[in-house]
């Protein structure tokens, strides 16, 4: 096929090629930047194309296979590389916390209650608040597995208690959902 009638080819499905873009995309914008980067890839490898088989067919397949590869490399731009050891932190930076006074300020209170429970149960809840597994607490203090989760079963529950006894009204509307 001769370059003529390769560009004579492309041209007549312009139209095609428009729409499919578009239909890939959803934006008028990303859609012709699609077409171009097809049209130019077509027309740098139109050596590539056999004679006598389907040329539409042959230039949607490039233009899928270019929306593909854009989709992949956003998709991956977007992940977030994980350097910490835990690994527990994967994708966390596209979730923003918004802290307002009053959250500070049960916070401040809710680390209160922590500190008035017994140590017994206080050391282990707060060894798994900072992430430590069961069995990890269990040996840096010497404790049967089954101690340590009944004890940071208590602090939960000695916690659940406080909270209730001090926000009836907050508690009562969470509790029904």
């Amino acid at each position: 096929m001769s370059t003529i009638e390769f560009n004579h080819q492309l041209l007549k499905l312009t139209n095609v090629l428009h729409a499919f873009a578009y239909n890939l995309t959803k934006d008028v914008e990303e859609s012709q930047d699609l077409y171009q980067e097809t049209a130019f890839r077509a027309l740098s490898n139109k050596d590539k194309f056999v004679p006598g088989t389907n040329f539409k067919a042959w230039i949607m397949t490039i233009m899928k296979n270019i929306f593909i590869n854009n989709y992949r490399k956003k998709v991956k731009a977007n992940t977030i590389i994980d350097t910490t050891d835990n690994l527990y932190y994967l994708n966390s930076g596209t979730s923003i916390i918004f802290n307002s006074a009053d959250t500070k300020i049960m916070m401040d209170e809710l680390n209160s209650m922590i500190v008035d429970l017994d140590d017994s149960i206080r050391i282990p809840f707060e060894m798994h608040y900072v992430g430590y597994k069961y069995q990890e607490i269990a040996d840096k203090l010497d404790l049967p597995l089954g101690t340590v989760k009944s004890r940071i079963f208590f602090a939960r529950k000695a916690l659940k208690n406080q909270i209730q006894r001090r926000y009836p009204s907050i508690y009562d509307t969470r509790s029904k959902d």
